[in-house]
C-alpha cells in the first residue's frame, strides 16, 4: 500500500541528503572524484532520495528535471524546494505565478516525483491566511511540506491548517529552530540542519543524536506513517555520513 500521490510505502522510511553536488564531498561520496555532471548517478547507488536545491535559487526548465531522472534508478525519489521568488523574495504573496513552473516541474519528474519543499524564511511570522493561499496554488497531484522557520507558527490551528491541505509540517533540528514533533499527513517529512547550538549546517551528529532520531522515526512508522529525512549539516561530508549512520539504525524492521 502507498501514500497518496507518492512512490513510497506506508511504513516506509527514506534517508538522503539535502543537494548532492558539493565539491568539499571529493573522496568522502565521490571517491574517487567525479566530474559535476556524474555526482547524481553516483549519489544515486548509495542513497534512494535526494533534496534538490538548486531550484530554490532558480527553477529549472522541465528538461532539466527529465535529464536528473535519467541519471537515478526508477525508484528513486527526488523532492524539490520551491523557489525563493515564492517563499522569500514574495514570502508567499500571488503563489498563483508559480503555479504553471511548479506543475510543468514536478511532473517532469515522473515516477521519481518526491514531495515539494517550501522552506519559508526566519523572518516570515504566522499568516494562516496567507499559508492557506499558498497550499491552495500548489498543483493538484503535488504533495507539499512546510518549514515554518518562525516559531510563531507553532501552533495548533496551524497544524490543523497544515492538515486540511494534506500538507506535511517539517520537524527540523538546528541552531534556533523550533523542533515540533508533528505529524500532520501521513508523511512525516525531516531536515536536520546540523547538532551546533550556534551555526547551521556544520558538525556531525553524535551516536545519542541520531539513537533519538532513530526511535522518532520508529514511532512515525508504527502510527503509519512514511518518513522522509535529509541532513542538510553538508560541511566537510557530515551530511553523506549522518545519513549513512541513521539509514543503519531505521533499517528494515
Amino acid at each position: 500500500m502507498q501514500v497518496n500521490g507518492l512512490r513510497l510505502d506506508v511504513g516506509e522510511v527514506r534517508v538522503g541528503t539535502s543537494g548532492w553536488s558539493y565539491d568539499h564531498w571529493r573522496w568522502v561520496l565521490y571517491d574517487p572524484p567525479v566530474p559535476s555532471s556524474g555526482r547524481l548517478g553516483v549519489y544515486s547507488t548509495v542513497f534512494d532520495t535526494v533534496e534538490l536545491n538548486a531550484s530554490f535559487y532558480h527553477w529549472p526548465r522541465a528538461t532539466a528535471f527529465v535529464h536528473w531522472t535519467q541519471q537515478v534508478p526508477p525508484d528513486f525519489l527526488m523532492t524539490v524546494k520551491a523557489p525563493r521568488g515564492l517563499t522569500h523574495a514574495r514570502k508567499l504573496r500571488d503563489p498563483e505565478a508559480w503555479t504553471t513552473r511548479i506543475s510543468e516541474g514536478m511532473s517532469a519528474l515522473g515516477e521519481r516525483r518526491g514531495m515539494l519543499l517550501m522552506q519559508l524564511p526566519p523572518d516570515l511570522e504566522r499568516d494562516d491566511e496567507r499559508l492557506a493561499g499558498a497550499l491552495r496554488a500548489i498543483p493538484a497531484g503535488v504533495r507539499v511540506a512546510v518549514e515554518l522557520r518562525h516559531p510563531s507558527w507553532v501552533h495548533d490551528d496551524v497544524f490543523a491548517l497544515l492538515a486540511r491541505f494534506g500538507a506535511s509540517y517539517c520537524v527540523m533540528s538546528g541552531a534556533g529552530l523550533p523542533c515540533e514533533l508533528r505529524a500532520t499527513s501521513d508523511v512525516v517529512y525531516v531536515r536536520l540542519h546540523g547538532p551546533d547550538p550556534e551555526r547551521l549546517y556544520v558538525g556531525s551528529y553524535s551516536d545519542q543524536d541520531l539513537d533519538w532520531w532513530a526511535r522518532r522515526i520508529r514511532e512515525w512508522q508504527g502510527s503509519g506513517r512514511a518518513v522522509l529525512c535529509y541532513f542538510n549539516n553538508d560541511g566537510d561530508g557530515n551530511a553523506v555520513r549522518d545519513a549513512q549512520r541513521l539509514r543503519q539504525r531505521v533499517g528494515p524492521l
